[in-house]
């Protein structure tokens, strides 16, 4: 790597923590400040970096472009394959990653479970709304302002005695999985499936995807299915991390140690 561009690199490395003084980045690359100008005017013409009347100087317009591109970019299915892959392992059972897609919840990706048991579901189908846990989680990652609409125009035909029935219970569950943070679907789209999804992040914090593990009754039951929780948590914190979501630090005046009712 040629010196000027390791020097450049360390410069945009250096703004990204804080604003800094020409004197400060001298400082920090141990070079005249005269180079360092140089640089800073070649990356400031091409809106790398910018200065405040302070002269103190910031990252530039340009690189904020670049990064929502190159997030745009990234592939939730592709990245997200081998943490599915590693949760499918980990618990043996059924694996969904499924999209919002024109008003409907859509699989992407499935991972069959190592058991004879095969759910319904296959890749390109879509998902029920109101009585899937994937659906649930996709509705609730939408603004709360349009989630009246949504519940409104579904179609509350009951595939069990549990499948929700009306738009108001609809929004009242919409309600719960937007405080806990996950979704359940307790018998609700199929009589002896129970299942659990969290929703997957970009890295503008919108939810883009819902990951979830589908379990038939007759292998764990429901208690055991909420179990899995923080495995299906941590697979889709992993690949929001890879999509470049990055959760909010947790400080002392809002941690807790209550875990949400059924994350066990």
């Amino acid at each position: 790597m040629s010196q000027s561009l390791q020097r450049a690199l360390t410069i945009l490395i250096e703004l990204g923590e804080d604003p800094k003084t020409l004197d400060q980045l001298a400082a920090r690359l141990g070079v005249h400040k005269s180079t360092v100008l140089r640089l800073l005017q070649t990356m400031q013409s091409d809106r790398f970096v910018t200065h405040d009347a302070s002269h103190r100087y910031t990252l530039g317009s340009r690189l904020f472009e670049l990064a929502n591109q190159a997030l745009e970019r990234r592939d939730v299915r592709t990245l997200g394959r081998p943490h599915l892959e590693a949760l499918n392992a980990a618990t043996g059972q059924t694996v969904h990653l499924a999209t919002y897609e024109s008003g409907e919840a859509v699989y992407i990706d499935k991972l069959d479970a190592i058991q004879s048991v095969r759910m319904y579901s296959r890749v390109g189908r879509p998902a029920p709304l109101h009585c899937t846990a994937v659906g649930k989680v996709l509705v609730a990652g939408h603004p709360h302002a349009q989630w009246r609409a949504i519940a409104d125009r579904l179609d509350y035909r009951p595939l069990t005695e549990r499948t929700i029935r009306t738009p108001e219970q609809y929004l009242r569950e919409l309600e719960l999985v937007a405080a806990q943070g996950f979704a359940e679907d307790h018998e609700e789209h199929e009589s002896f499936v129970n299942c659990i999804g969290v929703p997957v992040r970009d890295g503008t914090g919108t939810v883009v995807a819902a990951v979830s593990v589908s379990v038939p009754d007759m292998l764990l039951d429901h208690d055991q299915v909420r179990g899995l929780l923080p495995r299906v948590l941590a697979a889709a914190e992993a690949i929001s991390t890879e999509l470049g979501w990055s959760p909010a630090p947790v400080t002392n005046s809002t941690a807790t140690s209550e875990i949400p009712k059924g994350a066990v």
